[in-house]
């Protein structure tokens, strides 16, 4: 089977309005049911900032440089972190977890985990609006800049949707690859600078710590909302996580392309 990149991403787009449906349809199945529906949505990240607050910022005294309120430094990194691992857990299952569509009816399997993606963006949009609540509450400065964190969730979009093609193809095949992502996600959260800064630590670690793409994910977010600093302001590292990830987007288009074709027969 030939892999064409661009007849690939034609076909999501061709396919956009049921694409939009269906995540849709997955963001309303969380709360059916629910005596509170949509509230779960907005208590679960509040209750998990409010926690990491209290343990880091009371407990340990952690403290970001100049003078910013921790909380809102916090929830300015905790913000793209979980969207990246809300994407990634819901989309590697994305195709086992919809068999019998791929093996009863001739359906673009390889828009399955974009819609996982796309409704993964609903929690991220209440979390980036308690963070804009948390800044205003603290009397913080309001800025344009704040508008280039749009910037970062593309980058943060394609980033995962690289990735939830390799793996959601690759669960087929290997149903464990699920249990490890979901484990490496873990350990992703505590090994990234998220509620703690990355200039406690020497020059060397600090240059180990920053090839991972998504460092450069949650910086943006803070020198959006809090440091007001342009992405331009950093040309290399820029180059450098549009270089990995063009090749993880490409690559996973490359590997769902290639499995596609036996899906029906392992699912």
């Amino acid at each position: 089977m030939k892999y064409y990149p661009l007849s690939f991403l034609t076909t999501i787009l061709e396919r956009r309005k049921l694409v939009y449906s269906m995540a849709r349809r997955e963001v309303s199945s969380k709360y059916v049911g629910s005596a509170f529906g949509i509230v779960w949505a907005v208590a679960q990240p509040l209750v998990m900032i409010s926690v990491f607050w209290f343990i880091f910022s009371i407990g340990f005294r952690v403290s970001p440089r100049n003078d910013v309120p921790f909380v809102v430094w916090l929830a300015a990194g905790m913000a793209p972190w979980f969207a990246f691992a809300d994407i990634m857990n819901l989309a590697t299952s994305a195709v086992i977890s919809n068999g019998n569509l791929i093996k009863k009816t001739f359906f673009p399997s390889e828009i399955l985990p974009v819609i996982r993606a796309v409704s993964g963006l609903f929690s991220h949009l209440i979390f980036v609006t308690i963070v804009l609540c948390l800044i205003g509450l603290m009397q913080m400065e309001i800025s344009f800049y704040f508008f280039q964190s749009l910037y970062y969730l593309c980058c943060l979009f394609f980033l995962a949707l690289g990735l939830s093609w390799t793996f959601a193809s690759l669960t087929v095949f290997l149903r464990d690859i699920r249990h490890m992502v979901a484990i490496v996600m873990q350990v992703g959260f505590w090994a990234t600078p998220i509620f703690w800064d990355i200039n406690m630590m020497s020059g060397t670690v600090q240059k180990i710590l920053k090839l991972n793409p998504v460092y450069y994910i949650i910086q943006g977010y803070r020198e959006s909302f809090i440091y007001f600093t342009p992405f331009w302001h950093h040309p290399v590292y820029t180059l450098y996580f549009w270089g990995v990830t063009s090749l993880l987007f490409l690559g996973g288009m490359f590997v769902f392309a290639r499995l596609k074709p036996q899906f029906p027969d392992v699912l």
